[in-house]
Order: C-alpha cells, then sequence, then structure tokens
C-alpha cells in the first residue's frame, strides 16, 4: 500500500510530500515526489496531476498532507474526475 507522507528535509522544519510504500521508514526511499511544504513561511508546492494519479491508484494521505490537499482543494478536483469517470 502506498501513502502520501511528509519526508523531513534540511535542518529547520521543511519537508518534501512524497508517495512511499506504507513498511518504509518516515526518511526511507519514496516512490515520487510530489510537493513540498515550508510550515514556517507557510509555503506550499504540489505536482496535481501526480497526486491526483496517486489518489487514484488508492494511495492513503497521511493526517497532515491531508489537511494541506484539502486547503490547495486537491479533493475537489478528484471528486470532480471520478465523477466524470463514471
Amino acid at each position: 500500500m502506498v501513502k502520501l507522507r511528509l519526508k523531513r528535509c534540511g535542518r529547520k522544519a521543511v519537508y518534501r510530500i512524497v508517495a512511499i510504500d506504507v513498511r518504509s521508514r518516515r526518511e526511507g526511499r519514496d516512490l515520487q515526489k510530489v510537493g513540498f511544504y515550508d510550515p514556517i513561511n507557510n509555503q506550499t508546492y504540489l505536482n496535481l496531476p501526480a497526486i491526483l494519479d496517486f489518489l487514484k491508484k488508492g494511495a492513503q494521505p497521511t493526517g497532515t498532507v491531508h489537511d494541506i490537499s484539502k486547503k490547495a482543494g486537491i479533493f475537489n478536483e478528484f471528486s470532480l474526475n471520478q465523477t466524470q469517470l463514471n
């Protein structure tokens, strides 16, 4: 199973949003980098097509990634794509 989770990088609290296998540790090898999150400066970059692709394949976001994605409106896009497919 694949999860979308935060992976810490650097000394300060700066994170990459990555798609990673559940069995891997937090700093383990990721499948793909799909975003960036800086809570200090409140900056976020999300690769929408990649995140939507992983969500369609059944990836589960962690709580924090879910909140970040929700603010960006990814789940609105995801539900729109799902209704168009059906």
